[in-house]
């Protein structure tokens, strides 16, 4: 099991391209499903999730052809001939995204079987919505054994279908499914994240009739077939969040290129609140600290899109932890999310944890210690840490952190960092 060594105190400056966003990357494949034609995936990341979600469209006997070309990194999905609708538990259980293919498969072909995901231990995040949703959309759905069986031999039918509470999978399934849907859907409370509208507009491109971007409520009149075509991935908004806070954290100057800056705008007005300096240059962010000057302690709650992202809440407390003052760090989008808390308590901070709150008194200094990655965001704020913290700081199951930031290390070294992969090394702790 591969761990990464950091070695703190080195500041970051230079330069940080921000790649394609995991979390589009992952549906905008999975919409490849529903369309007998190519769709070529630009700006595509490379990632473990990526990888697995390609294994899994091979299964079905998609044509998965990785490449590069004028914009970089690009992928082919050709769903020209599906051979298969079965999902097993081997596939499905190493990404909980691979869930979302039940819904293009049953408006394409009429019938699938898909396992019930795993992923990260960061809540319960229940399917019920996105099983909901699809009965709703006329699938009759049956629960055997760890697998969601679904029918529809007359094809979906439209509905209005309102969430009971914001959730982006629930959402971003229920749009895929709706598109091939006889008739017209309505999805209101639907969530709002850049990652759904990356996904509207691909499917519009693909001859979609959508209505609604960017809002709460999405009204899908369905369309028979869809197109292929050519669409470019938005870039990461969480990666760009994450390497703006590394920088801060570890000072200098690191500008972050080919983003979208106005995406992590609720992340970097609590960074200037800090007392970071952030310059918006077109795409780029430049992030710059004098390290000698301690930042203040600043609070935070996450919220659904445009608040704070509950992606980069364990980045943020991270940062907080050499702050001068005490935050206070509000999680309401998921339970069970402070997991990283113990780890960052072994390199010195200094965090209580009541619910769904965590209060973080600033220290002046990290000390080096083993840690161990309990989620894929949280693997993140562990490597800020080991970036400060006197000594080398060592991060165990860095396969959490391969599955969403694409060669980390190579982009962080390439400021100044000091830091390396260890291969195959056991488990620190």
């Amino acid at each position: 099991m591969d761990s990464i060594a950091i070695e703190g105190g080195a500041r970051l400056n230079g330069s940080i391209p921000v790649s394609g966003a995991k979390n589009s990357a992952i549906k905008l494949m999975a919409a490849s499903i529903l369309t007998d034609q190519p769709l070529r995936l630009t700006n595509m990341p490379r990632l473990a999730d990526t990888r697995f979600l390609g294994e899994l469209l091979r299964h079905f006997g998609v044509s998965v052809t990785e490449g590069h070309g004028e914009d970089g990194q690009e992928t082919l999905f050709d769903a020209g001939d599906i051979t298969s609708t079965f999902a097993p538990y081997d596939l499905v259980r190493q990404m909980r995204a691979s869930f979302n293919v039940l819904g293009p498969l049953l408006a394409r072909t009429g019938h699938a079987k898909v396992s019930l995901p795993g992923g990260c231990t960061i809540g319960a995040r229940p399917v019920d919505l996105h099983i909901d949703a699809l009965t709703r959309l006329g699938a009759m759905i049956e629960l055997d054994e760890g697998y969601v069986s679904a029918t529809a031999p007359g094809g979906l039918r439209g509905a209005v279908i309102e969430f009971p509470f914001v959730s982006v999978g629930a959402t971003e399934h229920t749009l895929m499914a709706a598109t091939l849907a006889k008739g017209t859907t309505v999805l209101k409370r639907a969530a709002r994240e850049p990652e759904i509208g990356d996904l509207v507009q691909c499917l519009t491109m693909m001859g979609a009739r959508i209505e609604g971007l960017d809002t709460d409520e999405l009204t899908i009149h369905g369309v028979e077939r869809l197109n292929g075509g050519t669409w470019s991935v938005i870039p990461d908004r969480i990666e760009m969040g994450s390497y703006a806070v590394a920088a801060a954290m570890a000072g200098g100057e690191v500008r972050l290129t080919k983003g979208r800056p106005e995406l992590i705008a609720a992340l970097t007005d609590k960074m200037i609140e800090a007392g970071v300096e952030i310059e918006i240059d077109g795409q780029d962010v430049i992030v710059r600290r004098d390290p000698v000057r301690r930042l203040k302690a600043v609070d935070i709650t996450t919220e659904v899109y445009p608040g704070f992202a509950t992606d980069l809440q364990a980045q943020f407390m991270a940062l907080m932890t050499v702050a001068e003052g005490e935050s206070v760090v509000r999680e309401t989008i998921f339970e069970n999310r402070f997991m990283h808390v113990p780890e960052l308590a072994r390199l010195g901070a200094h965090i209580e944890v009541h619910g769904n709150e965590a209060r973080v008194h600033g220290v002046e200094t990290l000390k080096a210690a083993p840690v161990m990655a309990t989620d894929l965001r949280a693997s993140m704020s562990l490597i800020m840490a080991g970036l400060v913290a006197e000594g080398e700081t060592t991060v165990g199951r860095v396969y959490h952190l391969d599955r969403g930031f694409e060669r980390l290390e190579e982009k962080l070294g390439a400021c100044g960092a000091r830091i390396r992969r260890i291969r195959g090394a056991a488990d620190e702790h």
